[in-house]
């Protein structure tokens, strides 16, 4: 689609940033799957990058935009304006897959200084059409917009990455930009959007509004401060602190996936079983699997400085591995995904934000059939993630490349699962 060719309407970006999420979340999974099956190094770096520059930052551009504006309506959506930052988003894949490709790390700081520029506009924006008083007001919106700030940082550390890689001998970068620290920092943005849509369209809900505000209050200070505090010591090499700093997250993620199931069961009992909310609660186990995997990885990487290749002893890098795809095919995929099946057919039904500022956010959007789909989709997709999670402990390439491109296939069936709900609405 040319800029000039667009029509201007929400649905429609809406439906290409569904489009574009997708096809990005599937092709890394393929890619991932490839480079195990191959044992090329190229496919197996590439990967995580199309993740987080993808659809991380198409993700808090597009989506995170639409929540932040359903709370907001003077925070307005321009559609002409995400449509050019899905086109910067794309360029930049296109740019980081030639910087790694020819190993040009100049071009790869480059891709990272355009996505600063990109994500410092609707930062700016929001600054200034928003009182820090007035963001603070909302829970929710507290998540969202520490988001937006997250992933201008995570841009500046995949620019300063760049920057190191090509002048390695050079003191001015600071020691701590590594590869794995620009995949920890992008991994931040995202977390955060699940917590704050969570409190949205779940908890606030409930009957006990108030008392809930608290707790998700509470809450974000918790593991937003939780988060920057755990960098710190990481720095620091802080063995205790990562420890208990690390435990008191997954205390935290304990209570939420308990009281999520409760919700759920409730919800489920009064209303209809509905398949995004159930994606939901299906990443948040898979949250409590990151964390534990985390304190597992904590602990065998004591005496080893940050930033060291590998991060922990070879016999045990399957918990590394598991940690980080825990954490990404599991938590934020299917959570984003819960997010979609809500947020795309509320948008397209009435082409603006008006159902998702209702209580009707929650109804029945979908169809019978759609949504029978969306329970097999959510099977497909829990079984094939806990199989990658057992061929790294099995170091079983051909298991995991098996399941990553069986992963790869149940992520691109939202799109049609949705594009037929979608065109049966328009």
């Amino acid at each position: 689609m040319k800029p000039n060719d667009f029509d201007g309407q929400l649905s429609t970006i809406a439906r290409l940033f569904l489009s574009v999420s997708v096809i990005v979340v599937t092709v890394a999974a393929f890619i991932g799957a490839a480079g195990a099956w191959t044992g090329n190094h190229f496919l197996l770096k590439l990967h995580p990058y199309l993740f987080f520059i993808g659809f991380g930052n198409s993700a808090i551009l597009l989506l995170n935009r639409y929540l932040t504006s359903a709370i907001y309506p003077e925070l307005a959506v321009d559609p002409q304006k995400q449509l050019r930052y899905l086109f910067a988003v794309l360029s930049s894949l296109g740019l980081i897959t030639l910087a790694l490709f020819m190993d040009w790390p100049l071009l790869k700081a480059f891709t990272g200084l355009l996505l600063l520029i990109v994500v410092s506009g609707p930062l700016r924006e929001i600054f200034t059409t928003l009182s820090v008083a007035k963001i603070w007001k909302e829970v929710s919106v507290r998540y969202y917009i520490f988001d937006v700030l997250f992933l201008l940082v995570a841009n500046l550390g995949l620019f300063t990455l760049g920057l190191k890689e090509a002048f390695p001998d050079s003191g001015i970068i600071p020691f701590f930009v590594t590869q794995s620290s620009y995949f920890l920092g992008s991994s931040f943005p995202l977390s955060i959007s699940v917590m704050g849509f969570l409190y949205t369209y779940a908890w606030s809900r409930s009957s006990k509004k108030e008392l809930i505000k608290r707790l998700f209050s509470i809450w974000f200070y918790v593991f937003v401060g939780g988060v920057l505090f755990f960098l710190i010591v990481i720095l620091a090499e802080s063995y205790l602190a990562m420890m208990l700093i690390s435990h008191l997250l997954l205390l935290g993620v304990m209570a939420l996936l308990g009281s999520f199931a409760l919700y759920l069961h409730n919800f489920f009992k009064k209303n209809f079983p509905h398949p995004a909310l159930a994606f939901l609660l299906s990443g948040l186990s898979l949250l409590f699997a990151t964390s534990a995997f985390g304190i597992m990885n904590i602990f065998f990487m004591k005496g080893i400085h940050f930033g060291t290749k590998p991060p922990i002893p070879l016999d045990r890098m399957w918990i590394y591995h598991s940690h980080t795809h825990a954490a990404l095919l599991g938590w934020i995929t299917f959570s984003f995904t819960g997010i979609l099946y809500i947020v795309l057919p509320a948008i397209v039904r009435r082409n603006s934000l008006e159902t998702l500022r209702s209580e009707l956010a929650l109804s029945s959007l979908l169809s019978q059939l759609t949504m029978q789909r969306a329970f097999k989709q959510l099977t497909v997709m829990m079984l094939s993630a806990i199989a990658v999670l057992l061929a790294f402990f099995l170091e079983n390439n051909i298991l995991l490349g098996a399941a990553g491109f069986v992963f790869g296939m149940s992520v691109y069936y939202l799109r049609i699962n949705l594009d037929r709900e979608l065109d049966r609405q328009a």
